[in-house]
């Protein structure tokens, strides 16, 4: 039996934010507003826990759990019922760390609220080297209730797409897949960072098999808008797939908090550095409909993704932030303000890197021996207009050398900025980051 039930939603019960400096009041968010996905209903937005144990990008520490219950129950209290994670997030010993929170939290919430509500758990698994068979990706499924400790969960996804650089890894992934589905430990299943032509393959395998796919989980933004993420959403507006849209605030870029000459602490300036200076037209236009609406820009950001049919799930740490991002529900961008922002992003040089396991690059991978590395060597070839990735071991007895080639060049930039971002951390810490 899933953990979840019918519940009656009330008003948003929120203090305004102390900025913008005008006064306003978050709309109410009624349970009608909700979407399809698969046999789920959902918000029309779900809140990304990425930050949920992730002390390297996030700045995550245990002191910040309390805090982190406030916004599971603000938000459930407020109609927000999909979270996303993953099996790979949190850094280190906390690895698993997001699940095991949430979990926890839906268990405190029950306890204290006493009432059940229709709670989605969207959760990753990660196409680590070592899952080889359906039965080691059902394996992880399991693994996943334990932390978890919950009976079925809503939305079992395949973290990223193997098929570039292990297409028989693939197979067996996309067979647990059915699996897991099949032994009812899922609601449904769905991918993420899948390409165009990946998406249609698997839609068909699974289709053929009697599994519907749910969801395609994509990074979409006003930061990444390009023609495989329309041609992504096009596919799923015609199969019935739901699109999530992740990083729908470019890891904060699009919030208007940062700019070249503040900059927020950790890897994350290393990004930020060479993106921000390349998108005045588009925080100029993000800032210009935030003051006429009275919005703040992360608000603006995320309604454009739900005005584009996607489902967004922005990451929430703070009391703060939630707030912020209900602020998002309850209204709709003009026709005339989404083609300002479309426009003005399109002005806008600079674009989001993208994740470089979607399967929009060519891969080429090599795997002689999967060994423990404490301190991998990373280094990055040019040639030909082209980047390769290097990740060498340090140990002689065992090499492993794995890479890849990106094929667009405007790309280069980024594999740079991703390498100094992964150096010096473990094998496994770099696939947590993912």
């Amino acid at each position: 039996m899933a953990l979840s039930a019918c519940c009656n939603f009330g008003p948003l019960n929120l203090n305004p934010l102390p900025t913008p400096s005008f006064p306003f009041k978050f709309p109410p968010f009624w349970p009608t507003q909700k979407v399809k996905m698969g046999p789920l209903t959902v918000s029309p937005m779900g809140f990304g826990t990425w930050a949920w144990g992730n002390q390297f990008l996030w700045g995550y520490q245990e002191s910040m759990d309390d805090e982190l219950q406030q916004v599971f129950n603000l938000a459930l209290e407020n109609g927000i019922n999909l979270f996303d994670t993953a099996d790979s997030y949190g850094t280190g010993k906390l690895n698993g760390q997001s699940e095991k929170l949430l979990g926890r939290f839906i268990r405190e919430f029950q306890e204290q609220k006493g009432s059940q509500r229709d709670i989605v758990i969207a959760t990753k698994f990660a196409a680590y080297p070592w899952r080889l068979t359906p039965g080691q990706f059902v394996n992880a499924c399991r693994a996943s209730l334990d932390r978890m400790q919950i009976e079925q969960i809503g939305i079992g996804q395949l973290h990223w797409s193997t098929a570039n650089y292990a297409p028989l890894q693939e197979l067996a992934l996309w067979d647990g897949l059915v699996a897991m589905y099949e032994k009812g430990l899922v609601q449904a299943v769905g991918v993420s960072n899948y390409g165009p032509k990946q998406l249609l393959k698997i839609h068909d395998y699974l289709k053929e098999r009697g599994v519907p796919l749910c969801s395609a989980q994509v990074q979409f933004s006003l930061l990444s808008m390009g023609e495989d993420q329309l041609e992504i959403k096009s596919i799923c507006d015609s199969l019935g797939i739901r699109m999530i849209a992740y990083s729908p605030l470019g890891l904060g870029m699009l919030t208007g908090k940062y700019s070249p000459s503040k900059l927020p602490s950790g890897p994350r300036a290393l990004l930020f550095k060479q993106i921000l200076p390349g998108l005045d037209p588009l925080l100029s236009s993000l800032r210009e409909i935030a003051n006429k609406r009275r919005k703040t820009m992360s608000q603006v950001a995320i309604n454009w993704c739900i005005c584009k049919g996607t489902v967004p799930i922005p990451g929430v740490k703070s009391i703060r932030q939630a707030q912020e991002n209900l602020g998002a529900l309850g209204w709709r961008l003009s026709s005339d303000e989404l083609l300002q922002l479309d426009y003005a992003a399109q002005d806008s040089p600079r674009r989001m890197i993208q994740n470089i396991f979607q399967t929009r690059y060519t891969f080429i991978s090599h795997l002689t021996q999967i060994i423990s590395v404490a301190r991998p060597q990373h280094k990055v070839r040019i040639e030909n207009n082209k980047a390769s990735y290097h990740l060498v071991s340090s140990k002689s007895r065992a090499r492993m050398i794995d890479h890849f080639i990106l094929t667009r060049p405007e790309d280069i930039r980024a594999t740079k900025a991703i390498v100094i971002l992964f150096k010096l951390m473990p094998l496994r810490a770099l696939y947590d980051q993912l």
